[in-house]
């Protein structure tokens, strides 16, 4: 497996945002969106065995892994890498693109499942592996425009996704301000949430937080 980097954080995004989390954030991505804040992963890295990760993961104190990318299904040892994390204890979340197939993921790993909007210039037309999400598992809808927003809530609608899963909004950094998606979101009148990336508040754009 190759691997851009495994750090102990805060959890930024998600439900789980502000926990304690080990990091495993895998090279490479099919993927290329505007707005990506994670390039440096595209190359590179180190290739790993699942032992070696496994013994990396174990020397940080928290009981709870992210796989993250990149994009982490391109990996073919990521559902043996899951299942092996799950076996040892850990609670482990994926953080996927959600144009790949997510069968292989084994149950008990939360799917951060991201709607590609387009203003991502990566847009979804696919949208099968939304019908197959179950509690447990989260939407992620990064917005580059009010039309973005309109888009994604057409979408979710069209997909039952409300009620089903958490359906987070967030503002691409830099593009809409966070005061004017909350205002979207309460004018929706929908159960969205809104996310903003927590590990940027807290210490800015950097690597490894």
């Amino acid at each position: 497996m190759r691997v851009s980097e495994i750090f102990f954080s805060i959890q930024g995004e998600s439900t789980l945002a502000g926990e304690p989390c080990v990091f495993v954030r895998f090279t490479g991505c099919d993927l290329r969106c505007g707005y990506c804040d994670t390039e440096y992963a595209f190359y590179g890295g180190t290739a790993m065995s699942r032992e070696e990760i496994l013994n990396e993961v174990s020397k940080h104190p928290a009981r709870f892994v992210c796989l993250t990318g990149g994009e982490p299904t391109l990996q073919k040892e990521l559902p043996e890498l899951a299942r092996e994390l799950l076996d040892r204890g850990y609670r482990v979340s994926l953080e996927t693109h959600g144009q790949r197939p997510l069968g292989s993921i084994p149950r008990g790993v939360r799917k951060i499942v991201d709607l590609k909007t387009p203003g991502s210039r990566e847009p979804h037309t696919d949208f099968a592996e939304f019908r197959s999400l179950s509690p447990g598992d989260e939407v992620k809808v990064v917005v580059t425009s009010h039309a973005d927003f309109r888009w994604a809530l057409e979408q979710i609608d069209r997909l039952e996704l409300w009620g089903k899963v958490p359906v987070l909004f967030s503002p691409a950094y830099g593009e809409v301000a966070p005061q004017d998606l909350a205002r979207w979101v309460l004018q929706s009148g929908k159960p969205a949430r809104l996310q903003l990336q927590l590990h940027k508040l807290i210490w800015g754009e950097k690597r490894g937080v």
